[in-house]
């Protein structure tokens, strides 16, 4: 005999071997995961920890002795070391080499924010959202922690805002020529990417913080 009742909308259901399923979770939608976990910990955690940022701090060598990558005016291409590379359209220049030194030299908070700003923010957004057109070699790179924090928000902004507009569907979608030789991936495996870059590298300015406040 059948019942005319209809199933229980919050009871669990059976798996075809018979046995209850899982009850759902809450929240567990792939957007709000990786949104929420990222918005958290930049909103209320990490960019936080950057307010009242001074220009002693944002150009502080950690090494103490000078030889730390930073942003800084440029100098002359005649007086610089075969392998050093200045990338950005302006006066003030972030450091690189190629090839890369191992180790690789500390970087001071003024470099973390121009890679976090142009690399990791910028330039996805340019490739993924139609910003603006952005990379290290031609970005007009800050001379003064207010203004670097200003372009840190401007594009953290670009980007979540970008994110925001993709749905569960097209989070599975492959990132594309974009990414290299990540082509293949997933936009959530790019996603994941930036704000474990993001967390981990503004985690290391607030350690900068913490050290320049301490410095002996």
């Amino acid at each position: 005999m059948t019942s005319d009742r209809a199933p229980d909308a919050d009871a669990p259901s059976a798996d075809h071997g018979g046995a209850p399923a899982s009850p759902r979770g809450r929240g567990g939608d792939l957007p709000s995961v990786l949104i929420d976990q990222i918005e958290v910990h930049v909103r209320e955690h990490l960019r936080p920890r950057l307010e009242g940022l001074t220009d002693e701090e944002y150009f502080f060598d950690p090494s103490g002795r000078g030889r730390a990558w930073t942003v800084h005016p440029r100098i002359p291409d005649a007086e610089l070391p075969p392998t050093r590379l200045q990338g950005g359209s302006g006066e003030m220049v972030i450091d690189f080499e190629a090839p890369e030194p191992t180790p690789a030299p500390l970087t001071t908070i003024a470099w973390r924010l121009g890679h976090l700003i142009v690399g990791v923010l910028a330039l996805r957004s340019h490739s993924h959202f139609r910003g603006p057109t952005a990379d290290y070699m031609t970005w007009d790179y800050a001379a003064t922690a207010t203004e670097a924090l200003a372009q840190f928000d401007a594009e953290y902004e670009r980007w979540i805002s970008g994110v925001r507009s993709w749905s569960a569907e097209d989070l599975l979608v492959a990132v594309g020529e974009a990414e290299g030789p990540w082509a293949e991936h997933s936009r959530a495996t790019l996603v994941a990417h930036i704000n474990r870059e993001l967390i981990h590298h503004l985690a290391e300015i607030a350690l900068l913080r913490d050290l320049w406040a301490h410095r002996g």
